[in-house]
C-alpha cells in the first residue's frame, strides 16, 4: 500500500492522485489497496491530527479515572443506607481494581484482534453503565457486582489508548502525549469528589451516580462516532504480509523477561503511589500531629506536583532516548523526599511543599516509563502488551492497602513513607532492566517502520 501523503495532489482538484509504483524487473505487479486522502483530511503524523487524537483518547482516560473515585467520596453516605463497615466499603475498590486487573491482558487481546476504536468506546460505556446500575441497588451484594462490572470497564482504557497512540500519534510527539494522557487522568481523579458530592446534595448519592453513569454512557456513544481518527493499527505494506500470531506466541510474548520485568516495574511504582495516595494522609496526621485540613492539603500538593511533572516529563521523554536514565533520576529524588518526610524533619510550613515536590519528581517518569515499554514491545502487538503490564498497577492497588493499612493499626506511620521509598529504588532497578532487555526488540520494531 502506498503510505498516505506520498501521492501529489492534483493541481486542479487538489485531491490525491493514484501514482504507481513500477514493479521490478521480472517481477508482474502487485495488486494494492489504494487510499485516496481529499485534501481536507490529515496526514498521519501532522500536528492537526496529533492533537485531535491526544485530545480524544486523553479525555477517555479523565473519563476512566474519574469513575474510579466516584464511590469513595459517597462511602459515608452508603455506610449508613447499606449498615455495612468501612472494611466491606474498601472491598467494593479492591474487586473494582482486582476486575480490572484480570480484565486488562483480555481487553489487550481483544485490542490487537478486534481494534481499539471498537474495544475502547464500549468499555467506557460499561464502566460508566456499571456505576449508573450501583445507583439503582438495593443490597451491598448488588453494589459489589456493579464494582466488578465497572473494574472490566475500565480495563479496556489503557490497552486501547497506548494502541492508538503508538499507531497514530508521530514519534516525535509520542512523549507529550502520553503526559498530556496522565495529566488528564489526574485531573479525572481531581474533579470526581467534588461532582458526585455536589450532586448528591439536590439529588441524593442515587441520582449521583445515575447522573454521572448517563454522562459516561453519552460520550462513549460520542467517541464510537469518532472511528474514522483512532486508527489504532499499522496496515502491512501489502495485503498479507504478516499474519497474527496464536495464543501460544502471544502467551510466550508475555512472557519474555523484557515484558515480565516492565510488568514488575508497574507493580513496584503502584504500590509507592497508591501507598501515598490513600495513606500518607492519616501518616502525615501521626508523624507531625499535623490538622487534618493541613495533612489534606499535602496530599493535594502531592497530586498538583504530579501533575506539574508530567506535563515536563513529556518535553524530557521527547527529547532524549535514555528514558531509564529520566525515570531513575526521579525516582531516587521521590526516594529521597519520601524518607525525609519519614524522619519528620520538615516543619508543618514546608510539609506541603516537600510533598509537592516529591510528586513532581514522581510525576516526570510517567512518559518515560510509557517509552520504555514501548521500546519493548513488538509491532502489532501494543495492545496485549500494555493490557498486561498495566494489570501491574492494579496488582499493586490491590495488595497496597493490606500492607500500609497494617502499620497504622500498628503505630508504625513512618513506614509508609519508609516502604513507599524502598519500593521506588527497587523501580530503578526494573526500569534499567526494561530498557536492556528491550534494545533489541527497538532495533526490529525501527527496521520496521
Amino acid at each position: 500500500m502506498v503510505p498516505r501523503g506520498e501521492n501529489p495532489p492534483h493541481p486542479a482538484s487538489h485531491c490525491a492522485t493514484l501514482e504507481e509504483r513500477p514493479a521490478p524487473a521480472g517481477r508482474q505487479s502487485v495488486t494494492r489497496r489504494w487510499s485516496i486522502r481529499s485534501a481536507a483530511e490529515p496526514v498521519r503524523g501532522s500536528l492537526g491530527r496529533d492533537v485531535r487524537i491526544i485530545s480524544l483518547v486523553s479525555a477517555a482516560h479523565f473519563v476512566s479515572h474519574f469513575f474510579q473515585l466516584v464511590l469513595p467520596p459517597l462511602f459515608p453516605l452508603l455506610r449508613e443506607d447499606f449498615g455495612v463497615s468501612y472494611t466491606e466499603l474498601g472491598l467494593l475498590m479492591g474487586l473494582f481494581y482486582a476486575a480490572s486487573g484480570v480484565g486488562q491482558t483480555m481487553s489487550g487481546f481483544l485490542v490487537d484482534h478486534l481494534g481499539a476504536r471498537r474495544v475502547l468506546p464500549a468499555g467506557m460505556a460499561l464502566l460508566a453503565g456499571a456505576i449508573g446500575l450501583a445507583g439503582l441497588t438495593s443490597t451491598y451484594w448488588a453494589l459489589a457486582v456493579a464494582s466488578i462490572l465497572g473494574g472490566f470497564g475500565n480495563s479496556v482504557f489503557h490497552p486501547a489508548d497506548y494502541s492508538i497512540f503508538n499507531a497514530s500519534v508521530s514519534s516525535a510527539r509520542l512523549g507529550r502525549a502520553y503526559g498530556i494522557h496522565g495529566i488528564c487522568g489526574n485531573l479525572g481523579w481531581a474533579a470526581a469528589p467534588a461532582v458526585v458530592v455536589g450532586l448528591a446534595g439536590p439529588l441524593g448519592w442515587r441520582g449521583s451516580l445515575l447522573t454521572v453513569g448517563a454522562v459516561g454512557v453519552t460520550a462513549a456513544v460520542a467517541l464510537s462516532t469518532q472511528g474514522a481518527t483512532l486508527a489504532d493499527r499499522v496496515e502491512p505494506a501489502l495485503r498479507g504480509a504478516t499474519s497474527a500470531p496464536g495464543l501460544g506466541a502471544s502467551v510466550k510474548l508475555l512472557l519474555a523477561p523484557s515484558i515480565l520485568t516492565a510488568f514488575a516495574f508497574f507493580a513496584f511504582i503502584a504500590t509507592s503511589l497508591i501507598g501515598i495516595q490513600t495513606f500518607s494522609v492519616s501518616a502525615m496526621v501521626q508523624i507531625f500531629d499535623a490538622p487534618l485540613g493541613l495533612a489534606t492539603g499535602a496530599l493535594t500538593a502531592f497530586l498538583l506536583g504530579s501533575a506539574t511533572g508530567i506535563l515536563v516529563g513529556g518535553f524530557m521523554a521527547d527529547r532524549t532516548r535514555r528514558h531509564d536514565l529520566v525515570a531513575a533520576c526521579g525516582l531516587v529524588a521521590g526516594a529521597s523526599l519520601s524518607l525525609i518526610i519519614a524522619s519528620a524533619a520538615p516543619t508543618l510550613t514546608f510539609l506541603p511543599g516537600v510533598m509537592a515536590l516529591m510528586g513532581f519528581c514522581l510525576g516526570t517518569i510517567s512518559p518515560s516509563r510509557d517509552m520504555l515499554v514501548r521500546a519493548a514491545t513488538p509491532p502489532g502487538a501494543s495492545g496485549k502488551v500494555y493490557g498486561f503490564v498495566y494489570s501491574g498497577l492494579d496488582l499493586g492497588s490491590c495488595l497496597t492497602p493490606l500492607l500500609f493499612g497494617w502499620f497504622l493499626d500498628h503505630g508504625e506511620p513512618r513506614m509508609v513513607f519508609v516502604t513507599s521509598a524502598t519500593f521506588m529504588l527497587l523501580t530503578i532497578a526494573t526500569a534499567v532492566q526494561v530498557r536492556r532487555r528491550s534494545q533489541p526488540i527497538a532495533r526490529a520494531a525501527h527496521a520496521y517502520d
